[in-house]
């Protein structure tokens, strides 16, 4: 009595039983599509942005926050650069470093991007020497000519520690028979492993020392690595580094890493709009069941309208029954997928042990366990997308139940 009259019949509708089981069977299974899809887009964008959050959280674990460098020559004043930064309270450590990519040589070859340290220095921007599987860091003295290699490149070099690696790089030396690349045998003192293949299988570090040396910088380096104290300001701090020294070339995490970042992103998008063709196509179910409905009540609606109900009031009716589905559906998917990403850790486990397989194998994804990250951005928006979907299914069966006429729906009643 306290609801608007098409509010309060179109709830009953939804209470009621119907004369035609076909029609409940068909509503049913709207509802069930509309929950499936928005319970699988939840689950799916959770485990996506669950493997996003882990590639980012490791490759930082190597990379640099932001980068100061010249263009393209050594930088001298590499000291006065490390300085001004360790004073800015937003940079949390500074680390020079010589980087050039080179030819390993152990039993087998392999290309990699050899980079000159000194270690104390790197324990402050990156983990690397946490991560170390075998010798430590600090084994890279300068004048010992060591080098430590990621567990992915070791392995395809064929070598471990102690074993010796013959390094070759594209700076030449003039000698009576013509031009030659400079060549130095290291010693593997280590063997690190931060379970990121482009680490693992392509980097390799020796005292920055050493690297001088062979690629006769003198003094100068490639530049100067920083960790901020928040990563979402490294582009800022970096060009207030460089300002301060004057003609500087600036990177930060998020431009040395677009490319990944963009594709991850795509791939996220593209997934999001083929799934919610699954609750495209529970709000299609809907438009059947509503059409079907519609034609069940033409007497109904012919005795609605001669009771003064306006055409408007009819197709209110059919819009709020149908919304309902809709709204029951989607409640039903996101309180389904919030729980099932919440336990699917659990439930891959489960799965592992009654089958007896691996399903994410530990040496092929590097991770253990399934890593999700449920965003309530993600679920308000798959949320309304489901809901917006669902009424606009109702549209155009309520819009036809609006132009039926009363004294043709009743002739054979």
């Amino acid at each position: 009595m306290f609801k608007p009259i098409p509010v309060a019949i179109g709830l009953r509708y939804l209470r009621a039983k119907r004369r035609n089981g076909f029609i409940s069977f068909i509503s049913l299974a709207s509802i069930l599509g509309i929950a499936l899809g928005v319970a699988a887009l939840i689950t799916t964008l959770a485990v996506m942005s669950g493997f996003q959050q882990e590639i980012r959280d490791r490759m930082l674990q190597m990379a640099a926050h932001a980068t100061v460098s010249a263009f393209g020559e050594p930088l001298d004043n590499w000291q006065q650069a490390v300085d001004l930064a360790l004073a800015d309270p937003r940079v949390a450590g500074a680390a020079p470093y010589v980087e050039k990519e080179a030819l390993l040589n152990g039993p087998r070859q392999q290309p990699a991007m050899v980079r000159g340290v000194v270690p104390a220095d790197e324990r402050t921007v990156s983990v690397l020497g946490d991560k170390m599987v075998a010798g430590t860091l600090e084994s890279l003295e300068p004048g010992g000519f060591n080098i430590v290699l990621g567990r992915e490149l070791a392995a395809w070099l064929g070598v471990g520690v102690g074993d010796k690696v013959v390094m070759t790089i594209a700076e030449f030396n003039s000698t009576p028979v013509g031009a030659m690349p400079r060549v130095k045998r290291f010693t593997v003192s280590g063997i690190f492993e931060v379970g990121y293949n482009e680490y693992d299988r392509s980097m390799a570090f020796t005292s920055m020392s050493d690297m001088q040396r062979l690629m006769r910088l003198g003094d100068g380096v490639t530049g100067v690595r920083l960790r901020l104290v928040d990563m979402n300001q490294a582009w800022d701090v970096a060009r207030d580094l460089a300002t301060k020294l004057g003609g500087m070339q600036v990177s930060d995490w998020t431009t040395d890493n677009a490319n990944m970042f963009r594709a991850l992103k795509m791939e996220k998008t593209l997934m999001a709009i083929l799934l919610s063709l699954i609750i495209a196509m529970g709000a299609f179910n809907l438009v059947s069941s509503q059409v079907m409905l519609v034609t069940d009540k033409q007497a109904d609606i012919a005795i609605m309208r001669t009771f003064g109900l306006s055409p408007k009031g009819v197709m209110q009716v059919f819009m709020v029954q149908g919304s309902l589905i809709g709204v029951i559906g989607t409640v039903l998917g996101v309180v389904g997928g919030i729980v099932l990403t919440l336990n699917l850790e659990n439930i891959l486990f489960a799965i592992e042990r009654v089958f007896g397989v691996s399903l994410l194998p530990e040496d092929v994804y590097y991770i253990t366990g399934l890593p999700t990250d449920l965003k309530p951005e993600d679920v308000l928006a798959i949320t309304a997308v489901a809901l917006v979907m669902a009424f606009l299914a109702t549209i155009y069966p309520a819009w036809r139940a609006a132009r039926t006429p009363p004294a043709e729906a009743l002739r054979y009643e």
